[in-house]
């Protein structure tokens, strides 16, 4: 008597387990369909600088592109301040899905040795992309002074020691310690006088409240041809073929002295595998798209899209080089 009522007991039991089943493979389903959906709004790249400098120019082109590619608006958030430590930090307490990212450049790779007391972990809080562009600085100077070379800039800091000033985007920003090297290598005493982006760096040049600066090309590739600037050297250890008759710092008297910039997107970290391989592909494919193209060839990028190590392994590289400069040089953000 009692096996019929058990047998209908575990009828209705596989029945709702069955149920149960169905439910959560359907749950699944959605969670799965709506992960796959990335993006499926807007996406935020933190510019850690004004509007107007070399990384904005760069960063709001490829912005453009990988909106194209990734069928959601791309905009561009410029956080300038604190040697970039504001735009950066913000983007390290930022949520890990992917919409928010940040453009980093050379002051990502030194500020830990800057800065003993960061906000956040350099090489923990974020997750590397993909490494967009590097490319050399380039040496500008006011023309009405009589400084047409290197060797001249040279003879005149020696002639009158302390007078020359150089300006940058920011203390431990490339055109910072590209200026500090020169110092060092070149034996001289200019003041460094740092500003809150390229754009108000170089107005103050073209200005002559400053006579020097060794900025990105991107920075200043539309005052040079003008006459408005006057370029002296590039820092690459080569010539530029988009400058070919500009000398390099190292063949004008400073021999071995290369300094270079970079681009690399990054997220926060803890954003998963397949958002971060899908936004380093859309980098890729605003790389192959030629939307950079004429940055490239105007302005002395290097293309470099790659894998999210080589990002990595690149900015791990770029910090042990410069950390020998910073101690010697005592140099500490202000």
């Amino acid at each position: 008597m009692l096996a019929r009522p058990l047998l209908c007991g575990l009828r209705s039991i596989s029945r709702v387990a069955a149920l149960g089943l169905c439910v959560l493979c359907l749950l699944g389903d959605g969670i799965t369909t709506a992960h796959a959906a990335y993006p499926d709004h807007l996406i935020r790249i933190v510019v850690p600088f004004p509007p107007g400098g070399g990384t904005d120019i760069v960063t709001r082109r490829l912005g453009e592109a990988m909106a194209a590619d990734l069928g959601q608006p791309v905009i561009i958030e410029n956080k300038p301040g604190a040697g970039t430590i504001i735009g950066t930090g913000a983007v390290a307490t930022g949520p890990p899905d992917g919409y928010t990212l940040l453009m980093a450049t050379f002051s990502h790779a030194v500020n830990p040795a800057l800065n003993s007391k960061l906000p956040y972990d350099t090489f923990r809080a974020f997750a590397p992309v993909a490494l967009v562009a590097r490319s050399f600085n380039i040496v500008v100077v006011n023309p009405g002074l009589p400084i047409h070379n290197i060797k001249d800039l040279i003879a005149a800091a020696k002639a009158k020691p302390g007078t020359i000033n150089f300006g940058s985007y920011g203390v431990g920003t490339s055109a910072h310690l590209a200026g500090e090297l020169f110092k060092s290598m070149a034996g001289v005493d200019i003041v460094h006088v740092p500003y809150k982006g390229a754009a108000p760096a170089i107005t103050d040049l073209m200005g002559g409240q400053i006579q020097v600066m060794f900025t990105t090309v991107a920075s200043v590739a539309a005052y040079i041809p003008t006459g408005q600037l006057r370029a002296l050297a590039v820092t690459s250890a080569a010539r530029s073929p988009v400058f070919p008759d500009l000398m390099t710092v190292a063949e004008s008297g400073v021999p071995g002295y290369v300094a270079e910039s970079w681009y690399g997107l990054y997220a926060p970290a803890g954003t998963p595998a397949d958002i971060i391989e899908r936004l380093n592909g859309s980098v890729a494919h605003a790389v192959q798209s030629g939307v950079l193209k004429s940055l490239e060839e105007v302005e002395g990028l290097t293309l470099t899209p790659g894998p999210p190590a080589e990002l990595d392994k690149y900015v791990r590289g770029e910090a042990a080089r410069w950390q020998d400069l910073i101690s010697k040089s005592n140099l500490k953000l202000e």
